[in-house]
């Protein structure tokens, strides 16, 4: 049963530089849905779900993301143009700024925590300029009890004002929007920019640095779900590569969707109370799970509605990253609380435009680390302007834009974690196959489907000639059978009727993983370097 009583506790924010604020504390989803419609800040959908539009950025905006360089980061922080240092003195100045911005304003304000293991609890209050972006903290942080929240005593806090625009000369940002942490004052303030995705992911990369520096607990950006027999499942991948929609299966319990730690007493836990997931071209056929999620309390981010409220999943003139939040308790099926054990089986997932890589492989330890180390997907023409064919795309760890230590620190706990745990790694193409994007055709969700329960249930064989043809370019296993799939899909080479065209593309891609991992080179083993493609053309 979940608690949609408002709390009876009050509190200030006088100690945050804010003053004079009408506060609105710990309001009900249905009081938040109420205020964004009376507002004009939303309207409701044929669903009862919530409609938005984030405004100028439809997603996260990474060149705008800062961590204050202090006595905590400055020797640990993997610099660069991923993790963009930030002056603190600077940080204090924007900080007063915003907190200014905030003060007489009507504000919501949200006390909740993050990770579902409660030896590694985190609360979080987030305080918002808009009832919709307090609303999305409600569906995608855990939430506390009543009891909770008598005593509640934040440890991060979240500063969210979508309205306030930075002076980049005078502040020291790269524009007006920007995203900011600081791991001494344990402070994130997000201006300029009304992408809810901002707000959980300064969380999310806060986590990403004390959990394996302070708490020897390993951040990942899966999802992972549970079967009837206990065993954990992780799925790692980019946006766009089936993550969300593949781990919500009726017939596996719900862990989470997006966030979880796996720590040394041997549990993997979700961070998030909630899921947040891509809705472009979404079907009840195609994925009932999270089609029915959207209802009352859901928040559908820059969709396309007619005139009665319903949503053209198909209708991208927003934006392609159309979005819904929702209450993990929207879906059915998930596992209370949301922890499993040490995974049986890990999935990377990629979207490869290239249609080269086999629809499912496995990997063995080196390559695991490799290919994790890499982060691989593709952009596919028309996604973003001046892409006219497949791009290879790589995320160190999949999730490089929310990781602060350097990928090999991740790698290398994952690669023990994996050998102490005894775990099944496979490579799953979810993107195009018979030709690269333009000419071949993606890849049936429900033969992807049929292949990652074929290596839950142990129906692909032992890792042997039998049972697995060892790729030429990439050296990955492709099983020569599969329940539910024909033969013939799972080698690449025979979908495409033309061994020349595919090798040439083959080993284009195989190029782009070298040239890709070069920056990695000096800190990986040498058993990691040779886990990637091992023919590759001039």
């Amino acid at each position: 049963m979940v608690n949609h009583t408002p709390s009876a506790k009050t509190i200030s924010l006088e100690n945050y530089g804010i003053k004079g604020a009408t506060i609105h504390y710990q309001m009900t989803p249905d009081q938040l849905h109420n205020e964004t419609i009376e507002k004009g800040q939303g309207v409701e959908a044929s669903s009862g779900a919530l409609a938005i539009n984030t405004g100028e950025f439809t997603g996260r905006s990474p060149m705008d993301r800062f961590i204050v360089k202090d006595d905590i980061t400055k020797d640990k922080i993997w610099w660069g143009n991923i993790n963009i240092a930030f002056d603190s003195d600077k940080f204090d100045k924007l900080y007063d700024k915003i907190t200014a911005y905030l003060s007489n304003k009507e504000i919501y304000v949200r006390d909740s925590y993050a990770c579902a293991d409660p030896n590694y609890k985190t609360n979080i209050r987030v305080i918002n300029e808009y009832p919709w972006s307090n609303l999305f903290a409600y569906n995608m942080f855990l939430r506390p009890t009543e009891d909770e929240l008598k005593d509640f005593s934040p440890e991060w806090t979240v500063i969210n004002a979508p309205g306030f625009m930075a002076e980049a000369e005078i502040d020291g940002t790269r524009q007006h929007n920007f995203a900011i942490l600081n791991f001494t004052k344990k402070t994130a303030i997000v201006g300029g920019t009304g992408y809810t995705g901002e707000i959980k992911k300064g969380i999310f990369s806060a986590l990403n640095f004390e959990l394996p520096v302070f708490k020897n607990t390993l951040p990942m950006h899966c999802s992972a779900n549970v079967g009837k027999d206990g065993d954990t499942a992780i799925f790692f991948g980019l946006s766009g590569t089936g993550k969300t929609t593949l781990s919500t299966d009726a017939n596996r319990s719900l862990i989470g969707d997006d966030e979880h730690g796996w720590t040394s007493e041997n549990t993997v836990f979700n961070f998030e109370g909630g899921c947040y997931a891509k809705v472009i071209n979404l079907s009840e056929e195609q994925e009932p799970e999270i089609f029915g999620a959207i209802k009352k309390g859901a928040i559908l981010e820059n969709v396309i509605m007619d005139d009665k409220g319903n949503v053209d999943f198909a209708d991208t003139s927003i934006t392609q990253n159309t979005r819904v939040s929702y209450p993990i308790y929207h879906i059915e099926n998930i596992k209370t609380p949301s922890i499993g054990k040490n995974p049986k089986n890990i999935f990377f997932l990629t979207a490869d435009a290239f249609g080269v890589l086999p629809p499912i492989s496995k990997l063995t330890p080196a390559q695991a680390a490799y290919h994790f180390i890499s982060g691989y997907t593709a952009k596919v023409a028309g996604t973003e302007a001046g892409v006219v064919e497949p791009q290879p795309s790589f995320s160190a760890c999949f999730g490089a834009p929310f990781m602060p230590l350097h990928p090999t620190e991740y790698a290398d706990m994952l690669s023990k974690k994996m050998k102490e745990a005894g775990v099944n790694v496979w490579l799953v193409n979810t993107g195009w196959t018979g030709g690269p994007y333009g000419v071949g055709t993606r890849m049936k969700l429900k033969y992807t489907r049929a292949m990652i329960n074929a290596a839950l249930n142990g129906d692909l064989g032992l890792y042997d000639y039998d049972n697995y043809h060892i790729h030429s370019v990439f050296g990955v296993a492709q099983p020569r059978q599969c329940p539910g799939v024909p033969t013939e899909v799972l080698s690449p080479r025979t979908t495409w009727n033309d061994d020349d065209a595919y090798y040439k593309m083959a080993f284009k891609l195989a190029n782009a993983f070298r040239d890709n991992f070069k920056k990695f080179e000096s800190y990986a083993s040498e058993e990691i370097r040779r886990g990637g493609p091992q023919r590759y053309a001039f």
